[in-house]
């Protein structure tokens, strides 16, 4: 992958650090494997990004709960989300329940894989469990990362069972945030599905789900190898559960299937 210029500036790549969480979030979620060492790299970066966001964020007095929700809903409009015939196309013309499989496996062996790095980078700074307001700062990335994950897959599994979100681009995904706080399906036919989806009792939801993450990726301190096995093994079987939830979910919005006698009227 090309290197923007940007990037071998001295003192530019956090100078601005919100665009900086956009950016590499949105490099971190893209279609396609990344190299190990590219997605190491990507995601010390997104740390210290991170780190320098958080800092600002304690000055003012915001929690890190709202300050992590804050940075999520940000962010979640430069989530690549792929429509039903790129999909297709990028899984080997695959559709229905072979191409959402295919989808649910992609998404465990990316956020297996982040939390792989995640759980080592952290494992190597071990000598004794933080406080959940002191996490290191690779752990808040690979939560912000692993969400991402989470909300694409969500939003192209709506792709693969034909239900469809309306609005604008921020607007549908503003709504899957919601859905992946939520851990269900967004119902299009509910009044204000994507209108109320910043409301305060979403952003609560939202805030709460973020900070479970951390919590379970905090249980990933410890010697430097179980810290990895245990980063990667979490983040799969959450990335499995999610994707089973929303794909049953979506089955029972479907729309129903024309009658035989109908088709021939």
């Amino acid at each position: 992958m090309a290197v923007p210029e940007k990037d071998n500036q001295p003192g530019k790549e956090i100078a601005d650090p919100e665009n900086e969480v956009g950016e590499l979030v949105g490099r971190l979620t893209e279609p396609g494997e990344l190299e190990p060492a590219e997605r190491r790299r990507l995601l010390g970066r997104l740390a210290q990004a991170l780190a320098a966001g958080a800092k600002r964020a304690r000055a003012t007095g915001a929690g890190r709960g709202r300050w992590l929700a804050d940075v999520f809903l940000n962010i979640a409009p430069r989530i690549p989300i792929r429509d039903l015939q790129t999909l297709s196309e990028h899984h080997h013309g695959l559709t229905g329940e072979a191409l959402a499989d295919d989808l649910v496996r992609t998404a465990q062996k990316a956020t297996t894989a982040v939390g792989a790095i995640g759980g080592a980078l952290a494992a190597a700074q071990f000598a004794a469990p933080p406080l959940l307001l002191s996490a290191p700062a690779q752990l808040v990335a690979e939560t912000i990362v692993v969400a991402a994950i989470e909300v694409k897959l969500l939003a192209e599994l709506h792709e693969v069972y034909g239900v469809r979100v309306q609005g604008s681009g921020t607007q549908r995904a503003f709504a899957f945030t919601s859905a992946w706080a939520k851990q269900r399906g967004v119902d299009p036919l509910a009044p204000g599905s994507v209108t109320l989806a910043l409301g305060a009792a979403t952003k609560t939801a939202l805030r709460n789900r973020l900070m479970r993450t951390l919590g379970r990726h905090l249980t990933t301190l410890g010697p430097f190898l179980t810290g990895a096995v245990a980063g990667g093994a979490l983040n799969r079987i959450a990335t499995k559960k999610l994707g089973d939830a929303i794909r049953q979910d979506l089955r029972g919005k479907l729309p129903p299937v024309p009658q035989r006698d109908e088709l021939t009227d």
